[in-house]
């Protein structure tokens, strides 16, 4: 889905920039393959600390320190970290923290991996139940406005949201034979 080859598309400069630009100051993430380049630029960025999680709900409390601290950060996952955070947003809505979340979505477009699509198909619901607004991109053209407007929402209005990219945004993934 790159432009050309070893460039990125597009949106995904587009989301490191809104972040950039907002004074993000942490990036907490679980490596994935479709954070990739947001997770390399902010690992090139002197101005970005780059937190590397064993699992996902420890990045709801690094960014929750992170804003105790008074900086910005943004949790990156996959919508399968979504179900291990859980119990652990519960801190965000008890504390009143800002919270944002750009997750990858697997479990829809042409997913190969059956274990992906339980969380996948819930994702979303169970976000919403814990009292996280969800905002969904789907095509490269909208991601900027999404990631933009789910941003200002969480760090001007304090709001704790969550932005969803599509997994058709990032492409098919296969299984590699050897």
């Amino acid at each position: 889905m790159s432009t050309a080859v070893g460039h990125p598309p597009a949106w995904q400069e587009a989301i490191f920039s809104v972040l950039k630009t907002g004074g993000v100051q942490q990036v907490a993430y679980v490596p994935d393959a479709g954070h990739s380049h947001v997770i390399r630029r902010a690992r090139e960025d002197a101005e970005i600390e780059d937190v590397v999680l064993t699992t996902e709900e420890e990045g709801v409390a690094v960014v929750s320190g992170a804003w105790l601290g008074g900086k910005r950060a943004v949790l990156l996952m996959q919508s399968s970290g979504v179900g291990n955070c859980v119990n652990m947003f519960s801190l965000l809505g008890s504390c009143r923290f800002p919270f944002f979340t750009l997750v990858t979505m697997r479990g829809e477009y042409a997913e190969f991996n059956p274990w992906q699509g339980p969380m996948g198909k819930t994702t979303q619901a169970a976000l919403e139940l814990m009292g996280i607004t969800v905002l969904r991109a789907n095509t490269p053209e909208e991601v900027e406005e999404i990631v933009s407007a789910g941003f200002d929402a969480a760090f001007e209005a304090g709001e704790r949201v969550a932005v969803l990219l599509s997994q058709s945004l990032i492409g098919r993934k296969k299984w590699e034979r050897k």
